[in-house]
């Protein structure tokens, strides 16, 4: 199957999600706002610092360019960031290497405007590769936390991912998900879909042997298509205790 993600346009729409100014993403004052900084909102409002041990390591599942991977690095010793889409991986490295990457983003029909993406890490060591969500090495290893923000409904098939966390979420470590639960067919075959239209739900079930869900939120965000369309949804964010 063709992967959907190695396309020169959609890395500088990722580009232009995890690292763009606010201004660039949604430049108009009307528009909504609070689906900002979605990367870093993932972490900052699901995670329980607390329960993090002071050299804890984090595996960021889906991590695209590297936006929460990054901001994973600053309250984590180690983070390992994966996804499918070398492209998205490619960047990411080239980020970590160089500091900052030139990128592009539509402005109308075939005009663009040019944009810079820098990050601010933390002190953490953060290494990057593609991998497979559905198809994980079985020697990967367990994670004091694991993050994967909108991964599970582009998923071709949710359930190989799903079943694994129990052996990647060390116990006591913290699962944080984010997902809109946008179902397609040229991701995921509907026989696939969680649920039969109530995903959370099914979410629960999948989870609840292994896990203890401590905190729920909605959490919106915004990707910008063109400066006068754009994609506003809602993602479920919660935060999982691995018990068992």
């Amino acid at each position: 199957m063709n992967n959907p993600y190695e396309d020169d346009k959609l890395l500088g729409e990722y580009l232009l999600f995890h690292y763009g100014p606010d201004i660039d993403v949604m430049p108009w004052d009307f528009g909504p706002q609070n689906g900002l900084q979605f990367p870093r909102r993932t972490i900052e409002e699901l995670v329980d610092h607390a329960k993090l041990p002071e050299d804890s390591c984090a595996l960021d599942m889906g991590c695209a360019v590297g936006g929460s991977s990054f901001e994973l690095s600053k309250i984590c010793q180690r983070v390992l960031g994966i996804d499918y889409s070398k492209s998205f991986i490619d960047a990411a490295n080239s980020l970590k290497n160089r500091g900052s990457m030139a990128y592009r983003f539509p402005v109308e029909g075939g005009h663009y405007a040019d944009g810079v993406a820098q990050i601010d890490p933390g002190p953490g060591e953060v290494e990057f590769e593609v991998g497979d969500a559905c198809d994980l090495p079985q020697n990967l290893g367990s994670f004091d936390l694991v993050h994967a923000a909108n991964l599970i409904c582009r998923l071709p098939d949710p359930l190989l991912f799903l079943d694994r966390l129990p052996g990647l979420v060390k116990e006591g470590g913290q699962l944080l998900l984010a997902t809109p639960f946008t179902w397609l067919e040229e991701f995921t075959p509907s026989k696939n879909w969680l649920g039969s239209g109530d995903s959370e739900q099914k979410l629960k079930e999948l989870l609840s042997p292994n896990f203890i869900l401590e905190e729920r939120k909605d959490l919106p965000f915004v990707i910008r298509e063109h400066r006068r369309k754009f994609q506003f949804s809602v993602s479920l964010g919660t935060r999982w205790l691995r018990v068992h």
